[in-house]
């Protein structure tokens, strides 16, 4: 997931980022999902966590819901999320805190790598209220997602992203603060570290998943 930079530049911030371990399986007691889980460092003991919560019994290369939630040090400029594991093309979640309390996610899409995302009509978030909160350190959102698992590529063909199998997720990770950002349509600055990762639905099967989407709205 190269957002705006040089290959060089790309190669170093790819380097810097680790996988601290393989998808674990994650039970929010907040919630009531169960996620599958990915956690992994963008600097040496800052570590960025990635989980996706899914319906069962979803039937083979139909689209379905899905919940994302993601917790970062509040100090992050922006977090960006791909769907497909690249920019071009895929379904981005771009979010970062707000006044010190409130969490900003903007769904976007790229056309290519040395321009600002653009906001997306087609992938439709929405936040949850009882899984996305700030505090002194981290900041956290949970976010229902229509449109994130089965969408057009940058190629005109079909995405289907594995409801029981494992797909190819990725990060990207700024420093800098939005220009604008009380705003989910804010310009974006060019971000610090990216990485990819294999990231395993099965673990985050959920058979109450739309009781839970409505419990937590």
């Amino acid at each position: 997931m190269r957002l705006w930079c040089l290959a060089t530049a790309c190669v170093a911030a790819i380097l810097s980022s680790t996988a601290l371990a393989g998808t674990t399986t994650y039970r929010d007691p907040d919630t009531g999902f169960v996620f599958a889980q990915y956690a992994i460092q963008y600097q040496i003991g800052r570590t960025l966590v990635f989980r996706v919560a899914v319906p069962t019994q979803v039937q083979s290369l139909a689209a379905y819901d899905a919940v994302l939630q993601v917790v970062a040090p509040v100090d992050a400029g922006w977090l960006g999320f791909a769907w497909g594991g690249r920019m071009i093309g895929d379904p981005l979640a771009v979010a970062w805190p707000n006044n010190g309390n409130a969490v900003v996610l903007s769904s976007r899409r790229a056309s290519d790598h040395m321009s600002v995302p653009a906001v997306n009509a087609a992938a439709q978030y929405r936040l949850l209220r009882t899984g996305t909160h700030v505090n002194r350190t981290h900041f956290q959102y949970t976010a229902h997602c229509t449109g994130c698992t089965y969408y057009t590529n940058s190629v005109g063909s079909k995405t289907w992203l594995y409801s029981t199998g494992t797909n190819h997720l990725a990060f990207a990770y700024a420093a800098t603060r939005p220009s604008n950002p009380s705003s989910n349509a804010s310009g974006l600055t060019i971000h610090d570290v990216t990485n990819n990762w294999d990231h395993d639905f099965s673990v985050g099967q959920n058979a109450n998943f739309a009781d839970l989407v409505t419990k937590n709205s």
